[in-house]
């Protein structure tokens, strides 16, 4: 278990990008030519080795051709999931 919400966070982030990754059928490889990236680079992200800034984040949505909006906001979602069944009420980084 994280030790905070924002570990928490992060940690759904990276899961939602690694699900979308593979809903559209990319490897990390093929996915990090489409981002102009190294292989290396989705691996650190997937595993949680290196965070998202929102540039980024952006980049990665129009590669996988999402809704950034929406993207954010499943995010959002789960975390505040976690939030209620943890009855955590502020967003410790």
């Amino acid at each position: 278990m994280p030790n905070s919400i924002f570990s928490t966070g992060h940690h759904e982030l990276v899961q939602i990008i690694a699900d979308a990754r593979k809903q559209a059928g990319l490897t990390q490889l093929e996915f990090a030519e489409k981002l102009g990236r190294s292989q290396s680079y989705v691996s650190n992200i997937e595993r949680g080795q290196r965070r998202v800034d929102l540039l980024e984040f952006y980049a990665i949505c129009v590669v996988l051709q999402l809704d950034p909006v929406e993207m954010f906001r499943e995010t959002v979602r789960r975390i505040e999931a976690y939030r209620s069944s943890q009855q955590v009420t502020a967003w410790r980084a």
